[in-house]
């Protein structure tokens, strides 16, 4: 895969009144991906014990901001750090900075594997992650979900699919 590009997102696929579009797994699982100072959104959420309690509020108000400065990206991903119990971080890649939100660029190496389950399951995601990091000779330093559908595009189509995302380092 390319540096900065991430499979490609077909907005048109979104169902009326949503965000999520189609999700194909199989463009998702097992890929490369390499930054180099792509430019992303981070946003942060409230959790107790690891549960979000604002990330409506929060996704949509960043989503807004999103599309307001047209600095929505066609190769769509959002990153998710939920290994706090107090609060997550979100990074949104975005076509260029926007102003009123906390802009910055991430750099490294990544790969992904596809899960499909409830949000329950993200402890064992995250073992699953660490080993396949490991077989591939390489070390986790940090480890991201990528939740590509909300709870209610999850329910109308039976798949919950969620993406690991581990950074890799040496």
């Amino acid at each position: 895969m390319d540096t900065n590009h991430v499979p490609p997102t077909d907005w048109s696929t979104a169902e009326p009144g949503c965000h999520c579009p189609k999700f194909d797994p199989a463009q998702w699982n097992d890929v490369e991906l390499h930054f180099r100072d792509k430019p992303f959104v981070r946003v942060r959420t409230r959790n107790f014990f690891h549960v979000p309690l604002n990330i409506g509020e929060v996704f949509a108000r960043t989503w807004n901001a999103i599309r307001e400065f047209h600095a929505l990206e066609d190769e769509f991903i959002v990153l998710s750090d939920d290994s706090a119990l107090w609060h997550s971080e979100h990074f949104f890649n975005v076509k260029h900075m926007v102003p009123g939100l906390d802009n910055l660029r991430l750099s490294g190496d990544f790969l992904t594997r596809v899960f499909e389950g409830p949000y329950g399951k993200a402890p064992r995601w995250a073992r699953n992650m660490r080993k396949l990091v490991k077989a591939r000779g390489k070390q986790m330093t940090e480890l991201y979900f990528y939740y590509v559908t909300c709870p209610k595009c999850a329910k109308r189509t039976g798949k919950n699919y969620t993406v690991g995302v581990a950074r890799l380092g040496d």
